[in-house]
């Protein structure tokens, strides 16, 4: 009988020493109790307005919905800069007349992660996704804002990725 309750003690230890600190969106504990996102300027040769501030904004969210950290405006443990460095626009598929049966948007952002509490975490890396969409179909308005949307949404989980979940 001791040896039964001795097995059920070690197996409890073990299975709580195995949990440590985790979460759902993989990050883990984090030595840090703040982030800051400075603002990423649009040094696109094509430069479309808002998207700057549309992915400022976007980072911060997923930081904001996917950590315990608090968002701050200066001096923040961990800080996230850089800039839109392409927004292109090129061809994917012709058809028989040779204009564009399909097109793809491409944007691309550099990002500089500075962790002040882990440097080795620190990191300067572009991050690029793109939205492909009809040839016939110009992207303004609501197509533009689903094109967005589809981009930043992967590239500020890519981002988050690299930094706090480690993926």
């Amino acid at each position: 009988m001791n040896k039964l309750k001795f097995l059920l003690v070690l197996l409890i230890t073990l299975t709580l020493n195995s949990c440590g600190p985790y979460n759902f969106t993989g990050t883990g504990k984090i030595d840090a109790k703040t982030f800051q996102v400075n603002y990423f300027q649009n040094n696109a040769p094509i430069v479309q307005p808002g998207i700057d501030r549309t992915f400022t904004l976007k980072l911060q969210d997923i930081v904001q919905n996917q950590t315990n950290l608090n968002l701050v405006r200066t001096n923040g443990d961990l800080t996230y800069e850089g800039e839109i460095t392409s927004y292109t626009i090129t061809p994917m598929a012709a058809t028989a007349d040779l204009t564009a049966a399909q097109n793809r948007l491409t944007v691309t952002v550099n990002v500089r992660y500075t962790n002040k509490n882990k440097e080795t975490d620190n990191f300067e890396k572009p991050f690029s996704f793109y939205y492909d969409y009809p040839g016939t179909q110009q992207l303004l308005g609501a197509s533009l804002t689903t094109a967005l949307d589809v981009i930043f949404e992967r590239i500020t989980q890519d981002v988050f990725n690299e930094s706090l979940a480690k993926w």
